[in-house]
């Protein structure tokens, strides 16, 4: 009845335009659905084409110094191999493939450290292979198995100096079979370049959170967003900016407005609160959600909202229910990039820093609100435990959680630059 009234105050023309948005709409929920699916359920039922692969076995054997790596294909694969580095990695390229092994075959051991797979693309897979150290791959054997059911693959990863690796970089760097011009190339490297925002909250006259042994938010903040500032220009592919390089008061609103001004892919926002509960302590990670996760998750984003209103989209000009829909487009893509750049934040975390029971949680955080900026909340521990403060304190531990957060990013870029090509 309300959109009734609406179309007959606005006319045809608005009908029109709710009708587009709404088929959008669906169509982006349906998209979202499709990404959260496991690999082996987005294969299509349709019999293969003669450029379609079906990989239907996988498995690696070694330890630190060499791993052998089998496949097995429906017939002979054609694929082209690079390396990169920080961290170092190989990439395999294929035609489309269908990845019909059971999940966790190849899972990371010995000298390889992590393996990604899946599509890159219309018409395009690829598997991820990263190292502990330099390594290279080599094409041990490629037959035929079963009477020729079954074509069989094997890679040898054997450990090499960084001077070697180096070498097969340079080799293999931007290697492609479509044969790209130099300009092409120079501009996915430019399109390869993530724009990332820390945020350390708080500062000037709004100090935060205070610790038992006199520790300011603001301070730890800060010194933690410069630590991982360091991490992330270590590695190539990322612009880093920053909310604020000192010790100054800055709103919520002019936070978020500061990731959308410089266009950003990412905003990290870096916090160490204080509550209630002086034995909770370990790291969290948030995302943005209009329901809290639970009653810990709520009390901290009222802490954390009280300062001011989020400014949002720039939408004034549109029409109420146009403008809702716009930016519900926008939120539903970038929580699903916010989820995933918090799961591998969570994964590099591992074993590694303290985590609270069930890390990964949501709340309504305001600085988590622009609706085209995907963006987690770290929280790094809790200035009410003594033992979070003074890790938080600690400068070996900053510079240590810093470059796994770093790492957490790298990998959310690979999964990125892995959608675009």
């Amino acid at each position: 009845m309300r959109q009734a009234r609406f179309f007959a105050k606005k006319g045809w023309f608005a009908a029109v335009r709710w009708a587009r948005w709404s088929r959008a709409l669906r169509a982006l929920c349906a998209l979202t659905l499709v990404m959260t699916l496991p690999v082996n359920v987005l294969a299509e039922p349709e019999a293969a084409t003669e450029t379609r692969y079906v990989a239907i076995g996988a498995r690696m054997a070694g330890d630190e110094n060499r791993v052998r790596l089998v496949i097995d294909f429906e017939r002979a694969p054609k694929f082209s191999l690079r390396y990169l580095e920080n961290p170092y990695r190989a990439v395999i390229d294929l035609p489309e493939t269908v990845f019909a092994f059971p999940e966790g075959s190849l899972a990371p051991r010995g000298l390889v450290s992590a393996v990604r797979y899946g599509n890159s693309g219309k018409g395009r897979a690829r598997l991820v292979f990263e190292f502990t150290s330099p390594a290279r791959m080599e094409l041990a054997e490629s037959s035929k198995e079963a009477s020729g059911v079954i074509h069989r693959t094997v890679f040898d990863i054997m450990r090499v100096d960084r001077a070697a690796f180096l070498d097969e970089v340079a080799r293999t760097e931007w290697a492609d079979p479509d044969q790209k011009t130099a300009r092409t190339r120079a501009t996915d490297r430019a399109r390869d370049t993530l724009t990332i925002v820390i945020d350390a909250g708080h500062g000037g006259i709004d100090g935060g959170a205070e610790g038992a042994a006199g520790s300011m938010e603001k301070d730890i903040t800060l010194a933690f967003a410069q630590d991982l500032k360091s991490a992330l220009e270590a590695q190539s592919g990322f612009r880093v900016e920053m909310t604020r390089t000192d010790d100054s008061f800055l709103s919520l609103s002019a936070r978020v407005r500061r990731a959308r001004e410089v266009d950003a892919d990412l905003l990290i926002s870096l916090h160490a609160d204080s509550i209630s509960l002086k034995s909770l302590r370990g790291a969290t990670v948030y995302t943005l959600s209009d329901k809290a996760s639970d009653a810990v998750a709520q009390s901290l984003a009222d802490q954390e909202n009280g300062e001011d209103a989020i400014v949002g989209a720039s939408l004034d000009n549109a029409p109420e229910a146009i403008a809702a829909i716009l930016v519900d487009l926008a939120r539903t893509e970038t929580r699903v990039f916010s989820t995933g750049l918090a799961q591998q934040v969570i994964s590099s975390f591992e074993g590694q820093v303290k985590l609270i029971n069930n890390p990964l949680r949501h709340a309504g955080f305001r600085v988590l609100q622009a609706p085209d900026v995907p963006s987690v909340l770290v929280e790094m521990g809790y200035l009410s435990n003594r033992e979070d403060e003074k890790l938080l304190n600690d400068e070996e531990w900053r510079e240590n959680t810093a470059r796994l957060l770093a790492q957490s990013v790298e990998k959310y870029r690979a999964t990125i630059l892995a959608g675009r090509q």
